[in-house]
């Protein structure tokens, strides 16, 4: 378990990677490099809006490698999805800028975020049902939280370098090659991961259908006939984890650097350290899952989600880094209470036959709900010289609806479940 964990965990941790640094180039150079003929604002929304196209990428990704997940296995997920990624992102590091080729270049940027998100979509259905469909039952939350550990891995990574270099290169270097260095790497990245997850094993509920013969034949026709509300409500539900990430690690750092004037490497130091935190505190929270259930840490993490809000951005508008990090800190706790727990949690909720679409789909959708919009929507309500109130309401309106969502699942937590119904242990999900 170990050894297929640490092959989950690396090749999230890449393939967030390339996603992450992405949206930290965005909200640092991307505008005006890119959309120079627009104003500072409208040059960062314009920005933002390719890095929402990875967002919508996502499902149409979790739909194409839900369906070799599914008909042909999980392993092949893991390295395909891995490998477009990749090229991808170093492709992104190669885009002459509007000053070179002209409108060209954001239409070349759009579609190779585009094949960001697409390959994003697939791994994270591959990489959790590697642990999920591996691991004993009593540890199931456990062993599935490290590829949520990878999205913290990856950000402090991509963040790190360009931190890196932020101090090492003046701003006018940076602006000119340095930001196309940490796209470039993740070509050395995606190798090291296509060779941690050579040898993977394909898991035994996989091997299970193929040998009885009960592999779905159209896993997206079967989910969005039987399953379409399950779908919805995971989506709604994972939004504000998606959200407070997104607001925390994208938004916060333009804002923080054009609106308050406060340094580029301070904003990423301090947005640095909350996640370094968040990554610690991930395989803690699934530990509590599995022993007091699924569904009790979503609602948690949710209304912690709603109620933070505010003094999020109350913290940040002081400009001062121990507050920032405090507001960044505590906000990204409350969204990886949930999330350190869907790992396990909605892979238990479909069917084997299915799991691979149904999972990464109701997972992707929650990022086109909470992550795609969120820099976007915050930096327009943002817009003005009072502190970003609006940001606050929004957040605090996404919490509340992922709440309601959360209410509405099952628990699945197999301890519970068997001391509810008398059930025997199984090794990995039904």
């Amino acid at each position: 378990m170990l050894r297929l964990a640490t092959a989950s965990l690396a090749g999230t941790a890449i393939e967030f990677y390339d996603f992450f640094v992405y949206g930290t180039a965005a909200a640092l150079v991307l505008g005006p490099l890119f959309f120079p003929s627009f104003s500072p604002l409208a040059g960062t929304l314009a920005a933002f809006a390719t890095f929402a196209v990875g967002f919508l990428a996502r499902p149409l990704g979790s739909v194409v490698f839900g369906h070799i997940g599914d008909r042909y296995g999980r392993r092949p997920v893991l390295l395909g999805s891995l490998l477009l990624t990749g090229a991808a992102t170093v492709a992104v590091g190669c885009v002459p800028t509007y000053d070179s080729i002209g409108v060209a270049a954001p239409f070349l940027l759009l579609l190779l975020r585009f094949l960001q998100g697409l390959g994003l979509g697939g791994e994270w259905g591959g990489a959790v049902l590697l642990t999920a469909e591996h691991a004993p039952e009593r540890r199931r939350g456990l062993w599935s939280s490290f590829p949520q550990i990878g999205p913290s891995v990856g950000f402090l990574l991509a963040n790190g370098i360009v931190l890196a270099l932020s101090a090492l290169l003046s701003d006018a270097q940076f602006t000119s090659w340095g930001w196309r260095v940490p796209f470039w790497a993740a070509g050395l990245l995606a190798l090291a991961g296509l060779w941690l997850r050579r040898t993977v094993e394909e898991t035994p509920q996989f091997r299970e259908l193929a040998a009885s013969g009960s592999r779905a034949q159209a896993p997206l026709a079967e989910v969005v006939r039987g399953h379409w509300r399950l779908v919805l409500l995971t989506g709604g539900a994972l939004a504000v984890g998606y959200a407070a990430f997104y607001a925390v690690t994208t938004w916060s750092l333009a804002y923080a650097t054009e609106r308050l004037g406060v340094g580029r490497t301070t904003v990423l130091g301090c947005i640095m350290a909350a996640v370094a935190v968040m990554g610690v505190a991930t395989p803690l929270m699934a530990v509590l899952a599995d022993r007091y259930g699924r569904r009790p840490l979503c609602l948690i993490g949710c209304a912690a989600s709603a109620l933070w809000m505010f003094p999020l951005v109350a913290l940040m508008r002081t400009a001062d880094p121990v507050l920032m990090v405090l507001g960044f800190t505590v906000a990204l706790i409350g969204m990886v209470t949930m999330f350190s727990v869907v790992g396990a949690y909605l892979p238990e909720l479909y069917p084997p036959r299915i799991r691979c679409t149904g999972a990464a789909v109701g997972y992707n959708l929650g990022g086109v709900l909470g992550g795609a919009l969120t820099p976007i929507v915050a930096t327009a309500l943002a817009d003005g010289a009072g502190p970003p109130w609006g940001v606050a309401v929004y957040l605090s309106a996404i919490g509340l609806l992922s709440l309601g969502c959360f209410a509405l699942l099952p628990e699945t937590a197999p301890a519970l479940l068997r001391t509810r119904t008398g059930a025997a242990d199984s090794a990995a999900p039904a």
